[in-house]
């Protein structure tokens, strides 16, 4: 059974950083790309940063680029998401999605219907 379970989130005030990371199991996490998305309530999903399996090829969406980084740990299993330069704007839940197995796999894309697991969330709340 696939797992991903998000941790790192809080309440941090504007300007601060915060460090997620999201823990795969059920699946060879090696042999697949991640992405972060966010969701706020009332306006759907947005996604973040992505990364291909092997960790080199990084993509992030124009409103966190320069701030926030993604990266991941394969022998621990482990998707981050380093967020620098927090905004009251960032406030959201963030999800870790794990990229489908039929879909190109290894290769990472700002797609979110490319990507079929997704675990709860960490709340992440930034303050002015």
């Amino acid at each position: 059974e696939v797992q991903l379970v998000e941790s790192g989130g809080g309440l941090v005030q504007l300007g601060g950083s915060l460090r997620l990371s999201c823990a795969g199991s059920g699946f060879t996490f090696s042999t697949f790309a991640m992405s972060w998305i966010r969701q706020v309530p009332g306006k759907g999903l947005e996604w973040v940063s992505g990364v291909d399996s092997n960790g080199v090829n990084k993509i992030y969406a124009d409103s966190v680029k320069g701030r926030f980084t993604i990266s991941r740990d394969n022998p621990k299993k482990t998707l981050y998401l380093q967020m620098n330069s927090l905004k009251p704007e960032n406030t959201a839940v963030y999800v870790c999605i794990k990229k489908a197995t039929l879909i190109n796999p290894r290769l990472v894309s700002s797609r979110i219907s490319d990507y079929d697991f997704r675990g709860q969330g960490t709340q992440v709340t930034v303050s002015s």
